[in-house]
């Protein structure tokens, strides 16, 4: 039997899983427990021959596990991937809604009515990344053997639901230092660091001092969202802010809460309240991260270079901030009047 013609062995993360047929016709899928294709390969020939002499094979029987009781696994195995703090409380929200729920109940309609009752309250974004993880949170019970592979492919059927990613909220330069002005001592330089930077909330809440470089100007992200390493240049404004902070040798995170000596982990009450008081509506914190965009494109920067200082792997996400900067459309425009002034054309090639 050879890897690329036996269709009754195929893969499931990293282990090799049977399939094959009983006697009264009913498909049954075993995990060989081995990352080899030749133990998978050999399970099979027993299984098919057992089933050729009219014997049963003995199938371990999966536990009929709650929902609550692989998050617990999934929460563990979550700890060594990135953006952990984040997940773990996706994981959280999902539990306090299917906790008690056994996994072999889960189904389409399940979930596609959970993104019915959730899009009263929250984004179709947000609905999402909670569908995502509960698939991936299923891919890894069938790996784990606690739930067969039929329910994961029930799962697996639920489509995402269309996002509309148009929302560009930004404020002015005069909003931005009104904004900065009036935050308390401990949001103040947080707020100083996503206006000048542009990294999430998460990348701002969990830096390290030792992340940053104020005698070369940067801060060096080894862990970013989309997996790849980013350096982010400091300006004087955010040099100052971060020289101003009281260090301490025992913590080292840049922002902590002094009573815990830990990173903040969420700090939207307190940037709500700010919003509120300065009369600035309909703006969240990651909304600081498009001031910073749409502020640097308004001023001239290419589109490019802002993809690499948000670390968007494609240009499509960076795009949304072309249309403020018109003035590249104006330039290109002008160049007929040149070529249509009579003018020769090693003049305009050389002109400045």
């Amino acid at each position: 039997m050879s890897k690329g013609k036996n269709k009754g062995i195929y893969k499931r993360g990293n282990v090799y899983w049977i399939c094959y047929s009983s006697l009264d016709g009913r498909i049954i899928r075993e995990s060989s427990k081995s990352r080899k294709f030749k133990d998978a390969e050999d399970l099979l020939i027993q299984r098919r021959q057992s089933v050729r002499d009219g014997k049963l094979p003995e199938i371990k029987k999966i536990k009929n596990y709650t929902f609550r009781e692989l998050s617990v696994d999934y929460i563990k195995w979550c700890e060594r991937q990135r953006g952990f703090e984040q997940k773990k409380n996706v994981i959280r929200q999902l539990v306090s809604e299917f906790g008690n729920y056994t996994l072999r109940s889960f189904n389409t309609k399940i979930l596609e009515q959970y993104q019915t009752e959730k899009l009263k309250k929250i984004k179709p974004s947000t609905i999402n990344r909670h569908v995502s993880t509960i698939k991936h949170m299923f891919t890894k019970s069938v790996d784990w053997e606690m739930v067969e592979e039929d329910v994961l492919k029930r799962i697996r059927k639920v489509k995402k639901l269309d996002e509309n990613n148009k929302r560009l909220r930004y404020l002015t330069k005069e909003q931005c230092q009104l904004l900065v002005d009036s935050c308390d001592i401990h949001l103040r330089p947080i707020v100083v660091t996503g206006l000048n930077t542009g990294m999430r909330k998460s990348e701002i809440l969990n830096l390290r001092w030792d992340q940053v470089d104020l005698r070369n100007n940067i801060i060096l992200l080894e862990q970013t969202k989309n997996g790849e390493r980013r350096q982010i240049p400091v300006n004087e404004t955010l040099k100052d802010t971060l020289r101003s902070l009281v260090r301490r040798l025992d913590v080292p995170y840049v922002f902590y809460n002094p009573d815990t000596r830990k990173p903040y982990r969420n700090v939207r009450r307190s940037f709500d309240s700010v919003c509120k008081r300065v009369g600035i509506k309909d703006f969240h914190f990651h909304d600081l991260r498009h001031t910073f965009s749409s502020l640097l494109v308004m001023e001239g920067l290419d589109i490019n270079t802002l993809r690499e200082l948000l670390g968007h792997k494609s240009l499509q996400m960076t795009l949304r901030y072309s249309h403020l900067s018109p003035s590249h459309r104006e330039k290109s425009v002008k160049i007929l009047d040149d070529l249509f002034s009579g003018k020769p054309t090693s003049q305009l090639l050389h002109k400045k």
